[in-house]
């Protein structure tokens, strides 16, 4: 506590004078203790130990992490420059993980800083003036659960840094709400949301009073799930502290500080965590959400731990029509296998085509009902996104949904032109030239119209803009949605939830983001590559995104001494709107908007002649580094013209598309970018009529569908899966989405079942023991806590599609119900929302053949 006023110091050992708690050691099986696994992390039933298979410490994922009882209860035990860090802030550079099977050891070298990201890369970081390595080392301790952390420094630190550098170990708040902890300097209840007394450090930085410290602290006590004790041997005293002093997604912070003159040892823990004896993972039956088509295949799967060797019978349940459970069938079914950490089986019950409601039961454990019939995908499915979440997210209006209003006018002053040679924190990044007229803090006309936030944040990426608007034009064209139950008035910037007004809303959507990419590129002559806010204060904003702005735009100089702040009115608080030169990207929406002039050509003809307009003039001006670049606009252009030099190119390039019928010529390989690969040459076989060309991309799709097949059996779900840290629900969707127009294009080569596995893994049947499906709102059971705009209310955007289960590596699925994960729930917009909409709108014209 040293590094605490006095006056703090005094009030906490004050209330405890000289009471020492005797902390009980959590029990432990005496057969039982941990040991190195074949993943190199050190495992035992109930607790697994984890150190540097993952390093995403801005995301709660790294360095020291521990899975207790099946729950991912500490994470990012490592050295850390603040008491509770946030984004943004310094992250050691991560070297080469070493592992001694002869001790059981793990050990990982790090250093500051990490030359890689200071001041530059996606998400810039500023350094300090600070050079320091070490290595940490995770070992078992004797028989049982207990384990020790050890941290060497290669050099002391330096002394100007004594009382700032320590080790920290965050746990999950989500388990320990209403959960006590005790220490010596106290006892206590973890609290619901972060109470003061709180105090400025040194570095002016606020800071909260430790909940709790001494040499040795009780987590939960009370509870064998989560019952751990944390001693520090070696180092500065424990802190608990409660990391949402500075920031709102913060942890629960366990931090020790480094001592002076110290290297080997510096830091010493202790930790035992309670390991239930003999613990397994519950079964957990997992189906989807919303149900099934009566002529669909149907599998419920069947999650065990590994080393569950029962194998219960499966028994299939309708709902009766005078209440109660009446048993369908009944079987002993197969093991499927292992994937990850977990054993499957797997009941096949498409025999079953009789419309109703049914629950999968496994010995005792029941999934959520679902529906069998040909109209479970016609309410209450894909209505949603397109009546709920994509009218929340649009910018510059007012959103009203009867007696709540979502967000009001917002980002009418956009927007200014971003300074040269800047690396926003964001991810932008604006050259020495702003590539137009148009000056460095000069207003943009054009721009206050149109587009969508970009789900928990208020930028307009062009990609997630054009992305959006492709879809939802496919989306129309393919499934004609004349689905009406909202209002867009685009001369009042007024919306209203749940109220007709007589125009297909898909129509409108495409309508607004338009507006955005089409007012941008008339202005400047050019796309934009985003538009955001300048600051981080307005950035990290929870909320309505009208408080982000004075909505007027600033005409004067903003490095003027009496320029108000931003955050108050008459500042220079308008977005900035940057530019680049990238080929591919421009080729990109040149496809996106031949598509979206084709479904306005009736609705908005002028919007609509100028989408293609822009199109058609970025074909014609963009050279790009790879010709295949090109497919996915030389197919839109065609299909929105006839003309012969898009047909001729693709006539031209036959051999290469089918090359490379599966590829992703993309600017990025984030999972929400548009592919550009069978499953649009498909749509344009039928207009070209050239009977080698067709057969080459036939032959190409039956066998990238072999390739697909063989992926798809790796698995219990029936699709290609290979999880990521974040983002694989996306990649399933895209999966999805791709096989939907690969379907329809070559039926005789392509069924719709992959399409219906993709959509039945993001409606619930994906692995872990949280079986939600991932569009909020949707299906019996579902993420109602997500990252939205909302997210600081623990709260949820109705059809708002989130990434879903993330995994923790090596092999353990995670899906938090917590709202600051954005790799576990946020939304985004582009193919994370408009893909999930064209899977279930394509199942619900499956269920019409």
């Amino acid at each position: 506590m040293s590094h605490l006023p006095a006056s703090v110091r005094l009030a906490v050992a004050g209330s405890v004078g000289a009471l020492v708690l005797a902390l009980a050691v959590p029990a432990r099986a005496a057969d039982a203790a941990l040991v190195l696994n074949d993943l190199e992390y050190l495992e035992m039933p109930g607790l697994n130990v984890m150190l540097a298979h993952d390093f995403y410490p801005e995301g709660h994922q790294g360095g020291v992490g521990i899975i207790q009882n099946g729950q991912r209860t500490a994470t990012n035990g490592d050295i850390r420059l603040e008491p509770t860090p946030g984004q943004w802030q310094p992250v050691p550079k991560v070297g080469k993980r070493v592992v001694d099977r002869a001790t059981g050891e793990i050990s990982v070298r790090m250093e500051y800083p990490d030359p890689a990201k200071d001041r530059k890369g996606f998400n810039p970081i500023v350094y300090p003036d600070l050079h320091i390595a070490y290595t940490i080392r995770v070992r078992p301790e004797g028989a049982g659960s207990a384990f020790r952390i050890v941290v060497d420094f290669e050099q002391p630190i330096p002394e100007a840094w004594v009382g700032r550098i320590g080790f920290n170990l965050e746990l999950f708040p989500g388990l320990l709400y209403g959960r006590t902890f005790a220490a010596e300097s106290g006892s206590g209840i973890f609290p619901r949301q972060a109470n003061g007394p709180g105090f400025y450090d040194a570095q002016r930085e606020y800071q909260l009073v430790p909940l709790a410290t001494g040499p040795r602290l009780l987590i939960s006590g009370e509870s064998d799930q989560l019952r751990m004790v944390i001693e520090s041997i070696g180092g500065g005293p424990l802190q608990l502290i409660d990391g949402r002093g500075q920031h709102n997604n913060g942890w629960f912070v366990v931090r020790s500080l480094v001592p002076a003159g110290k290297t080997a040892g510096a830091i010493e823990w202790r930790v035992s965590a309670h390991a239930i004896p003999g613990w397994k993972s519950a079964p957990v039956v997992q189906v989807s959400q919303v149900g099934y088509l009566p002529a669909q295949r149907k599998v419920a799967v069947v999650e065990l731990d590994r080393t569950d060797e029962s194998i219960l019978p499966v028994q299939l349940l309708r709902v009766a029509e005078s209440g109660g459970l009446t048993p369908v069938l009944e079987r002993a079914v197969q093991p499927w296998g292992r994937f990850l950490r977990y054993r499957y089986l797997q009941l096949d019950f498409s025999e079953v085509t009789q419309p109703g409601m049914y629950v999968v039961r496994y010995g005792t454990v029941e999934s959520s009902p679902f529906k069998v019939g040909p109209d479970v995908f016609a309410r209450d499915v894909w209505q949603p996104t397109l009546e709920t979440f994509l009218p929340v997210q649009m910018c510059h209006v007012r959103v009203n949904d009867r007696y709540r209003v979502w967000h009001d006018f917002c980002h009418l002053d956009d927007a200014r032109m971003a300074p040269v040679n800047h690396n926003h924190f964001d991810g932008y990044l604006q050259g020495p030239s702003t590539l137009c007229e148009f000056q460095p803090g000069q207003h943009v006309p054009g721009l206050d119209r149109g587009g969508w936030h970009d789900a928990g944040d208020d930028d307009l990426r062009v990609e997630s803009q054009a992305e959006t608007i492709y879809g939802l034009a496919l989306a129309w064209e393919a499934f004609q949605v004349d689905y009406d139950n909202t209002t867009v008035d685009q001369a009042t910037r007024v919306v209203e939830l749940h109220r007709p007004d007589g125009v297909a809303d898909i129509l409108q959507q495409i309508e607004h983001g338009a507006l955005t990419i089409v007012g941008g590129y008339r202005s400047m002559g050019r796309l934009y590559r985003g538009i955001i806010v300048p600051t981080l204060r307005q950035y990290v904003l929870l909320g309505d995104f009208s408080a982000v702005s004075d909505n007027v735009p600033f005409t004067g100089d903003a490095a003027a001494a009496t320029t108000p702040p931003v955050g108050l009115p008459g500042s220079a608080d308008d977005r900035w709107v940057f530019t680049e030169d990238n080929p591919r990207r421009e080729i990109q929406v040149a496809a996106c908007l031949a598509a979206a002039s084709r479904a306005l050509r009736t609705y908005r003809p002028e919007l609509a002649a100028q989408c293609l307009t822009a199109a058609r003039e970025l074909w014609d001006r963009t050279k790009v580094p790879d010709e295949i670049f090109r497919t996915g606009a030389a197919v839109e252009l065609l299909v929105a013209t006839g003309e012969a030099k898009y047909a001729d190119w693709l006539k031209a390039h036959a051999d290469t598309i089918a090359a490379r019928i599966a590829a992703t010529p993309n600017p990025t390989d984030g999972p929400s970018r548009p592919r550009f690969s069978g499953w649009m040459i498909g749509r344009a076989v039928p207009l070209l009529q050239d009977a080698a060309f067709t057969q080459k991309i036939r032959d190409a799709v039956k066998a990238h569908q072999a390739v697909v097949a063989t992926q798809a059996r790796k698995t219990p779900y029936g699709v290609p899966y290979e999880p990521a840290i974040w983002g694989a629900g996306w990649l399933i969707q895209r999966f999805g989405m791709e096989q939907v127009f690969l379907h329809r294009a070559f039926p005789d080569l392509v069924s719709d079942e992959y399409m219906l596995n993709a959509l039945n893994f993001i409606l619930g049947c994906h692995p872990g023991p949280n079986t939600s499906s991932f569009v909020s709102g949707v299906g019996a059971k579902s993420l109602t806590t997500a990252y939205g705009m909302n997210r600081g209310d623990e709260s949820y955007i109705p059809g708002g599609s989130a990434s879903g289960t993330a995994l923790i590596r090596p092999d353990f699925p995670e899906l938090l119900d917590w709202p600051y994960l954005w790799q576990q729930t946020e939304y985004v917009l582009g193919g994370g929302t408009t893909d999930w909409l064209i899977l279930a709108l394509a199942a619900n014209t499956v269920s019409h053949r």
